[in-house]
């Protein structure tokens, strides 16, 4: 550990944010702080343990911004963890945003689960979010079942299926009275706010009918229904009087772990729960707020947002612009009190296996250090590639940090048209991942984790060389039964690890996860379609350029008989030469 005693003696006692930078300059961690002093010596002071003594451990300098507040400190913490995402900051463990279920605001409605909420203008026809998806799927799918809502995407020229099963009024060629379609979405809102009477009625008439015509395996699919119903508003029902919408936070802190609870409240009703557990860097309350931001990032922010009384309300409102209220009494006070026993018991339920998983893993990067004769070994970048019949290669890259995945930091990559073989594609995609790593002067992994044996860790060699880095590379070699064999470094002697070791299963999941990436890739963008999967695979046709192709041309048969010219006229010349390879070899 440096010593930064002069340093810090010159630090201001102003808030500020601070950002801690590594040997190659680049920065780590980014914080704010009230008293900028105080609160950088407490890095360097004292006992650190958990993920801030690996943080203090990697730095070696710190720069630091005094602002006029703390507000000012906040935006400007958030504003430089988006610039830089430093990698001891707080990484949600998943980064997809919760579904909604929205009753689209149309002539004709439709009913539909959504995820990418921030992007929608009108809010107001968004109901949830629902933690469990597969809970959003079923209501919709009961909704859908039980009113004759539209199904399709666009109006077609004659009725389809679901107007014959009575799951369609027929809008594309019926005339619907606008007072059937607007008594449907009442009943609809408000079920989806917690009112089940209507809908409960409706499926109990149902299934008494079908139990009277005998269609008893119609009867009890209805009964079940209404069971689901009943125990789900059981669950979510809380004793508020009053028809309540906002978001309710709290936590619990022990050793380094922060377990964050966060309860959906939707017209009185408990609609959700969301907890995650982290380590902790910063002062807890900090990082709750960090994580806070984060986490709205993606989601619908709340108009009112309730936390416990040592978070800092006028902060947290006026970054976000909400009410935020701390209760002091009464049942929303025991809500709160209920939050932090609900992260309390998460604690308790995952901490033996939070620390055992992470004592497995500090011990098995000793060992890899050791083993490469390296100082430490943290961040690791992995590679492989896929293709079909030797053709129409893609390359997939995984980052670890710790043994942990940095799925946000995962990379796709569509290889040029004159790719034939494993080696030449994986040159392509090693030498743009690390052109681009040394020309945005990005974070450079402590080891590349190659997908082979002496070849492949040969391949990569050179290229990181043509490119005057200093990274250390290693292979995972397969036997002939595809089972990882051993361990070769870039000296190309086998390294020797036991096949039991914790190690060597850190190091086959990277393996594991670099190969379902990239194969999943590949699948995704066969499973478009045999146009859609040609247009994807074309390095720079992405969604909008794939549209417009699709929109001038039709078809791939008229594609193919373009000229690179008439191609030219949708797409930059350089794609339109890689497009028009791409078909000409089909």
């Amino acid at each position: 550990m440096k010593d930064f005693k002069e340093k810090l003696s010159l630090v201001p006692t102003k808030p500020g944010s601070y950002q801690m930078k590594n040997k190659d300059g680049v920065i780590i961690y980014v914080g704010k702080a009230k008293n900028l002093k105080n609160r950088l010596k407490s890095y360097f002071t004292g006992t650190v343990t958990g993920k801030t003594r690996l943080l203090v451990e990697d730095i070696d300098d710190f720069e630091y911004i005094v602002t006029s507040s703390e507000l000012e400190s906040l935006i400007l913490e958030i504003t430089l963890i988006k610039k830089y995402d430093p990698k001891y900051n707080i990484l949600l463990k998943d980064d997809k945003s919760y579904p909604y279920i929205e009753l689209t605001n149309e002539e004709y409605p439709t009913l539909k689960i959504v995820r990418n909420v921030k992007r929608k203008k009108n809010k107001n026809h968004l109901y949830g979010p629902y933690p469990n998806a597969s809970a959003a799927r079923k209501t919709v799918n009961m909704i859908n079942r039980i009113y004759p809502l539209r199904k399709c995407d666009k109006l077609k020229k004659e009725v389809c299926l679901y107007y014959h099963i009575n799951e369609c009024l027929g809008y594309c060629a019926k005339k619907i009275d606008p007072l059937e379609i607007e008594n449907m979405k009442k009943e609809i809102i408000a079920f989806l706010k917690g009112d089940s009477s209507i809908i409960s009625k409706k499926i109990e008439t149902e299934m008494y009918k079908a139990s009277e015509n005998l269609n008893y395996e119609r009867a009890h699919e209805l009964k079940l229904m209404l069971e689901d119903i009943d125990t789900t508003l059981k669950k979510q029902k809380i004793d508020l009087n009053k028809n309540y919408n906002f978001d309710l936070v709290n936590y619990y802190y022990d050793k380094n772990y922060l377990s964050i609870e966060i309860f959906f409240i939707r017209d009185g009703l408990l609609f959700g729960r969301h907890n995650e557990i982290i380590q902790t860097v910063a002062d807890e309350q900090e990082e709750v707020i960090e994580y806070l931001i984060k986490f709205y990032d993606k989601s619908i922010i709340p108009k009112e947002l309730y936390i416990p009384e040592e978070l800092d309300a006028d902060l947290i409102a006026n970054y976000f612009n909400i009410k935020v209220i701390k209760p002091v009494r009464g049942k929303l006070k025991s809500l709160v009190n209920l939050a932090r026993e609900n992260a309390k018991e998460q604690i308790d339920l995952q901490e033996e296996t939070l620390k055992k998983d992470d004592a497995l893993r500090m011990d098995a990067l000793k060992e890899l250090a050791n083993l490469l004769h390296l100082d430490k070994v943290s961040r690791m970048e992995s590679f492989d590639n896929s293709h079909l019949f030797g053709t129409f290669y893609v390359g997939g890259m995984v980052v670890f940090e710790n043994f942990l995945p940095l799925k946000d930091e995962y990379r796709k990559y569509k290889i040029s048209t004159d790719v034939k073989d494993d080696l030449s594609a994986m040159k392509e995609v090693l030498y743009r991942r690390y052109y681009k790593v040394l020309m945005e002067n990005l974070i450079k992994p402590d080891l590349i984790v190659m997908d082979g044996g002496e070849l492949q860790v040969s391949v990569a060699k050179e290229i990181v060389t043509s490119l005057g880095l200093n990274i250390p590379i290693i292979g995972l070699a397969k036997d002939k039964n595809h089972r990882t064999n051993y361990i070769v470094n870039d000296k190309g002697e086998r390294v020797l690890v036991s096949k039991d070791s914790n190690l060597f299963l850190f190091l086959t999941r990277i393996q594991e996860e670099v190969h379902r990436y990239a194969i999943s890739y590949h699948r995704n963008i066969k499973s478009k379609g045999a146009l859609a999967s040609v247009l994807d695979l074309v390095p720079g046709i992405g969604t909008v350029r794939r549209k417009e192709l699709l929109k001038k041309f039709g078809s791939l048969k008229k594609m193919k008989e373009a000229t690179v010219d008439e191609l030219a006229e949708v797409v930059s010349l350089d794609v339109a030469n890689n497009l028009f390879n791409y078909l000409k070899d089909l």
